[in-house]
């Protein structure tokens, strides 16, 4: 998952107090405000699967272990057979999945492994270095594979930096649904999956040590899908503490027009919002919309990132060369490092302590 260059913000329409802060251009990935390090959104329709879970499809002319960018409408990424990411490390923050369409194999270096897809989320706290693997195996031989994702990297504080790692998946049936009543709203689609939201249930917690666990995080991540002709006020946040120090984006990232707070917008963008503010959100045009929602406190400190280890010194990041290649953060225990699923799989979740989740596919 790679960098960008990002544009730089333009200002909001001038007049009466507005509920928009800046408009930034929508790069991939996506920029992020403190606590969040990064956010990518992948849409990859893949061909049918072969008898090994690959693309039935020539990958000639493709720079395999590095294919990015969509050069047909999908990506084998760091995979050479399978597509995805094979085994890599992480320290230091934590990493959310957010899947949409298609399924997600996972392994790593605690033991832990899953199948996971069509609105379930992993949610995994790196901590002090974790070995992880996601494969995405093209399971559908007779038409298209399609997978449709997002991953977030939300930093963790220097006191949580080096915590023991975990995983946790949060399954699509527990993420509640937001009821809306309004008429103006009629199939409006809003999953909650961190944080608190008027008219909605609360989701599973997230790991124990992460910093979405902390109260005074403020840690807001939620999805909206509106219909064409269709609104939704975005409730502003009104905690019990004080807004300095919060940060609200939302990325507008799939259809439109779309309207924020009476500003109409006819491409992708991020949008920083007033997280006091309530905002109305509507599909102006004759598409569908979907929107991201981040929202969370700055940890304050300073940040030094170096691929996938972040910490607060230089000295942090060559402390984390220095462990991941002593014993690459616990060693290994599977067969490959690009390890997919049997097919016939259905959605699970191993833990390494011998706990076993189960659920159907759709």
């Amino acid at each position: 998952m790679l960098g960008a260059c990002w544009k730089s913000p333009t200002s909001p329409t001038s007049g009466s107090m507005s509920a928009i802060k800046s408009i930034h251009s929508l790069g991939f990935p996506f920029e992020c405000e403190s606590p969040f390090l990064f956010a990518v959104y992948h849409l990859d329709r893949y061909p049918p699967g072969n008898e090994s879970m690959g693309p039935n499809a020539s990958l000639k002319g493709r720079s395999l272990g590095s294919d990015f960018g969509n050069p047909s409408g999908w990506s084998m990424y760091h995979g050479q057979n399978i597509p995805g990411f094979p085994k890599h490390p992480h320290r230091g923050f934590e990493t959310i999945t957010v899947t949409r369409r298609g399924v997600i194999d996972h392994t790593d270096s605690l033991g832990n492994a899953g199948r996971f897809g069509y609105g379930d989320v992993q949610w995994m706290t790196a901590g002090r270095g974790i070995n992880h693997s996601e494969m995405f195996p093209l399971l559908n031989t007779k038409g298209e594979n399609v997978l449709e994702l997002f991953q977030i990297w939300i930093n963790l504080p220097k006191k949580s930096k080096m915590v023991e790692p975990s995983f946790k998946m949060l399954w699509a049936e527990s993420l509640p649904r937001v009821k809306v009543t309004d008429p103006k709203a009629e199939g409006v689609e809003i999953t909650l999956i961190a944080g608190e939201l008027p008219g909605a249930d609360p989701p599973p917690s997230p790991p124990p040590e992460s910093y979405a666990m902390n109260p005074t995080s403020d840690v807001l991540i939620l999805t909206v899908k509106l219909p064409a002709g269709t609104s939704w006020v975005l409730p502003g946040y009104s905690g019990p503490r004080a807004a300095d120090g919060l940060h609200r984006n939302a990325y507008l990232y799939a259809g439109g027009p779309i309207s924020l707070d009476g500003q109409q917008f006819d491409e992708n963008k991020r949008v920083k919002l007033q997280p006091t503010a309530n905002v109305q959100i509507s599909a102006v045009g004759a598409s569908a919309v979907e929107v991201l929602v981040l929202q969370g406190r700055d940890i304050g400190e300073p940040v030094v990132q170096h691929g996938p280890f972040v910490g607060n010194s230089r000295e942090d990041i060559a402390q984390a060369f220095k462990d991941y290649h002593k014993d690459e953060f616990g060693g290994w225990p599977w067969p490959s490092g690009s390890l997919a699923h049997p097919r016939d799989s259905q959605r699970f979740a191993k833990y390494a302590d011998g706990r076993r989740e189960e659920r159907s596919m759709p």
